[in-house]
């Protein structure tokens, strides 16, 4: 019977690892090393039926209200290798969803600039339910070896899943 640490022996010399450790891309990041990003996030407020007379909230001020308290978060709960630089809120808007029953929602959407030493740090940003968009603004370019796709991917694909879990 194989020893587990000879388990894997020739896959490590090839390069490969089942762990994969966190590591910086070969890049050529801003001067500074990182990577800046803009992210929005689109909140969602679902309507909030009155209890007995009072107490209802229109799902615009849900929407608001989720906004608010995640901009909070944003602004004072550190992340690992990622440092939120602005937080920006933008107009609420409407949709109608549901084909049978039409239900008005409102999104409350949130403009994060965030800069990251790599982006394996971005992911728990980037593996959310209300993100919606991503836009790169430095490095203009980025190269990767297909090593680091994978570590990637993989990355992304253990976060999807933690977040599923939740």
């Amino acid at each position: 019977m194989l020893k587990p640490e000879k388990k894997f022996e020739k896959e490590r010399e090839k390069g490969y690892s089942h762990e994969f450790p966190r590591q910086e891309y070969s890049n050529d990041f801003s001067q500074n090393g990182t990577i800046r990003l803009k992210v929005r996030l689109d909140y969602k407020g679902h309507p909030r039926p009155n209890r007995f007379f009072f107490g209802g909230k229109k799902t615009e001020e849900v929407a608001e209200e989720v906004r608010e308290q995640r901009a909070t978060l944003w602004k004072n709960v550190p992340l690992q290798g990622v440092r939120i630089e602005e937080v920006q809120p933008y107009d609420i808007y409407k949709v109608i969803e549901g084909e049978e029953e039409e239900e008005e929602i409102a999104y409350a959407p949130l403009e994060l600039v965030l800069s990251a030493n790599s982006l394996e740090d971005c992911i728990c940003v980037l593996a959310r339910e209300e993100f919606r968009t991503l836009e790169i603004l430095e490095p203009s370019s980025l190269t990767f070896t297909a090593q680091e796709i994978e570590k990637l991917f993989y990355r992304f694909s253990e976060a999807f899943r933690s977040s599923k879990k939740l």
